[in-house]
């Protein structure tokens, strides 16, 4: 699917991180600080960083962070919002989530993602790999448009196999290997490109690995 998708490919994200402007809000996702802010720092993986947004936030706090995006112009736009004393506590890198091997940092106390829509097959592949780099007695994080979004005004892709409830993720986490701490679908109130407020809602998933 990523191979004829052009959603799917760096060079689509390349091109929408190649404007003027930045893409995202440039604030971390407050589902993300209200799953994090708690846990004790140690290091951390975000698959997806973007412009670097959560992973700045988790230095910020502590975390020893490293963030994964297949853009190069998301990375050069996270790597330009580093401030110095932060530089030690991010590595940024370049890579596919699809196929990335995470080389001599196999597991880390923190994997987040937020927001990552592949079709079912992909996702759950993409996912199933993340889990696996979680410490035990790590946390996993993650974040995503629920599908209830799909009857509402807020425009999203007329897909329903690229959106996920809780339940869905949970039921690929074996229960034996995790304590799932919150299984959500919490609402939030978002804005139409025309305007118009409207409550939509994500999918939240945090788990802590037993074993």
């Amino acid at each position: 699917m990523s191979e004829i998708d052009p959603r799917f490919s760096a060079a689509f994200w390349d091109q929408r991180y190649s404007g003027t402007g930045p893409l995202w809000s440039g604030e971390p996702n407050p589902v993300l600080v209200t799953e994090v802010a708690a846990l004790e720092p140690g290091t951390a993986l975000e698959a997806g960083c973007g412009e670097g947004a959560d992973a700045l936030w988790l230095a910020g706090r502590g975390w020893q962070v490293t963030g994964v995006d297949f853009s190069a112009q998301a990375l050069h736009r996270a790597a330009e919002h580093t401030l110095a004393p932060l530089a030690g506590r991010l590595t940024w890198q370049q890579a596919d989530v699809r196929d990335w091997e995470p080389g001599d940092t196999p597991r880390y106390d923190l994997v987040t993602a937020s927001f990552i829509h592949f079709p079912r097959p992909v996702r759950r592949a993409v996912f199933t790999a993340l889990a696996a780099r979680v410490n035990p007695g790590g946390h996993l994080v993650i974040i995503g448009h629920h599908p209830s979004d799909l009857d509402t005004a807020m425009p999203r892709p007329p897909e329903p196999d690229l959106f996920y409830t809780a339940d869905d993720l949970v039921a690929e986490l074996p229960a034996h290997t995790w304590n799932v701490l919150t299984r959500a679908a919490r609402a939030r109130t978002a804005t139409t490109p025309d305007g118009v407020p409207v409550t939509i809602h994500d999918t939240v998933v945090r788990a802590e690995r037993t074993r």
